[in-house]
């Protein structure tokens, strides 16, 4: 099998920690060129990951010249429209990190350029290939816990502002945990509930915690003069079938319930949560024979790796090993929808723009 030739730009944080370690796994890939504002970073990540005679560049547009078949594009938030579309526009097929874009608007001229080319695009979420996710999916898809009218998407974290790269800077990023972990929540919410029509939202964003010095944090006090992002923020959104999601996110909150792309899913036929014990989180719930239960799937043993992640394979490397196999032979509907990742992009947009005028937002 002719192996394919990816193209990384942005050689950071999530190139060095998910993306490229999970390709270079692949057998039928190879990462043939690497781009980065910094040049350092690039040469780094060609040696450390890339072919004998990768290329580096600092402009992407001298890499999208290349012979490529993938990009990966792994950029602060507010590059990810642009260099997407030019990549498409290259003939190149893109896996863009999360979020899709730093607003719905920009989300769209990536989602119009992928129909435009027929060249494939998915989003980063890996969360959806974690055991306890997948699991929940076949459930979901069997009907096991009938309609799900009422969810709640987690990404609460007590103190783990990340103080690196721009992280609290609006301008790169867009927003602070909403568009950062929250968006993780929320598609995987709205994944296993098979739903993407809103219908209207009502949100709220803080920053109440941000301007504290010397706090006690997850990775270092945080320099309150650069944190021009939100520290929490929360959604309550109704589809139009009636369903409704709650949203909570943040870097920083005064509490003890903190727990990171969950969801929790209540059905008329069964509830679902991912707030078990560890090594076993995922928890179903209801009612037969007129006692209630709950049951905590073994999810460690048997099947097949993606459906259960048994053996040494991370949702990182189930997601990449899945992404090409999309690329080649279009058979694996677990890849992020392009369509899907624009609606949780409008649904944030909401959050933060009714945030702001104080007003709902309505969805046609």
């Amino acid at each position: 099998m002719q192996k394919l030739k990816i193209g990384i730009i942005g050689c950071g944080g999530i190139a060095n920690g998910k993306h490229m370690p999970a390709l270079k796994k692949l057998d039928d890939v190879e990462m043939v060129a690497f781009c980065d504002l910094i040049e350092e970073r690039a040469r780094k990540a060609a040696a450390d990951f890339g072919t004998a005679d990768a290329k580096v560049f600092t402009d992407y547009k001298e890499l999208l010249k290349l012979d490529l078949d993938v990009v990966h594009v792994l950029t602060p938030n507010k590059q990810h429209s642009f260099i997407t579309v030019d990549a498409l526009e290259s003939g190149k097929h893109v896996m863009c990190e999360k979020p899709m874009a730093i607003n719905s608007a920009e989300a769209k001229k990536m989602l119009d350029a992928a129909k435009r080319t027929g060249k494939k695009l998915t989003i980063g979420y890996q969360n959806r290939f974690r055991p306890d996710s997948m699991y929940l999916k076949r459930m979901c898809e069997a009907g096991e816990l009938g309609e799900i009218y009422y969810a709640r998407a987690q990404a609460v974290r007590r103190r783990a502002v990340p103080t690196w790269g721009v992280f609290l800077d609006a301008e790169n990023q867009g927003g602070g945990p909403l568009i950062d972990i929250g968006t993780h929540a929320l598609d995987l919410t709205l994944w296993e509930m098979d739903n993407y029509e809103p219908a209207m939202v009502v949100g709220s964003t803080f920053r109440k915690l941000a301007d504290t010095e010397n706090a006690a944090n997850a990775w270092g006090s945080w320099d309150p003069k650069k944190f021009t992002v939100e520290d929490s923020a929360f959604g309550f959104i109704r589809m139009k079938n009636g369903a409704t999601v709650v949203l909570e996110s943040s870097w920083a909150l005064n509490t003890l319930l903190v727990d990171e792309a969950k969801t929790i899913l209540c059905g008329d036929k069964a509830g679902a949560d991912m707030l078990g014990p560890e090594g076993n989180r995922l928890r179903i719930n209801g009612e037969k024979y007129s006692r209630m239960y709950t049951t905590l799937p073994e999810l460690k043993a048997g099947g097949a790796d993606f459906y259960t992640g048994s053996g040494d394979a991370t949702p990182a490397d189930l997601e990449a090993r899945m992404w090409i196999d999309h690329v080649r032979d279009d058979a694996k509907p677990l890849i992020t929808k392009p369509e899907q990742a624009y609606v949780v992009t409008q649904i944030l947009e909401a959050i933060y723009t009714s945030s702001k005028t104080g007003k709902p937002v309505f969805f046609e």
